[in-house]
């Protein structure tokens, strides 16, 4: 949908061009870049059954196709455009209030030698509704990048969270809800150990945008 021409206003050409210097121009040491989102309704899905792995000689995954819900969890997400860390907290909805927990969040383990901290995010209304904005007020370091509708490939974090589905959600087979958020807990950890970012240099964001004009990075 991004690519229909008659949605390519000025504002969809201006939120291009701030999201990719956000990206491809160099960091300062007082700023730092954060793409968010959330995965929503994660369900645990224990089967009355074991999952079989596959085995050597063709055999694939033996997965019974019953299933029991014990609720869902929605992982709200950061992801470091610099440094490739992620933020992740677990929370059982997904309003303005779980957003404003996971700002919160963000706040207390952001340095506050960073005094820039830069939001990428797209336009639901639980990142821009009233409670939000008031926050940002009392949050001055926060500002938010909306991208353009039917842009969420240019949020990273999106990316990274397509590595979380096929890494730990290609099949869901949780016992409860508890292990579903350790299992998600550890992914976080264990990526944090050898965390990078995505290559999202000028030369490949031109490749992407070739076509739409006064998008090309300079």
């Amino acid at each position: 949908m991004w690519m229909n021409p008659h949605e390519r206003d000025q504002q969809f050409y201006d939120r291009i061009r701030d999201i990719i210097g956000l990206y491809t121009r160099p960091k300062r040491d007082d700023e730092a870049v954060l793409c968010t989102d959330e995965k929503t309704s994660l369900q645990p899905r224990p089967r009355p059954a074991a999952t079989k792995p596959a085995l050597a000689g063709g055999r694939p995954n033996l997965l019974e196709h019953n299933y029991t819900r014990q609720g869902a969890l929605n992982l709200f997400s950061a992801f470091d455009v610099h440094t490739g860390q992620v933020y992740g907290q677990c929370y059982h909805r997904k309003r303005q209030k779980e957003f404003i927990a996971f700002l919160t969040y963000l706040d207390e383990q952001i340095p506050p030698t960073v005094t820039t901290v830069h939001i990428v995010c797209d336009n639901v209304s639980t990142h821009h509704g009233k409670q939000v904005r008031q926050w940002l007020q009392d949050h001055p370091r926060f500002r938010f990048h909306f991208t353009p509708v039917h842009c969420s490939w240019m949020n990273q974090v999106e990316q990274w969270f397509s590595i979380l589905q096929r890494k730990r959600f290609r099949v869901a087979d949780f016992h409860s809800i508890d292990q579903l958020r350790d299992k998600i807990n550890d992914f976080v950890r264990e990526w944090n150990e050898r965390a990078h970012p995505f290559n999202w240099s000028e030369k490949s964001v031109a490749k992407l945008m070739a076509g739409t004009p006064g998008t090309q990075a300079a």
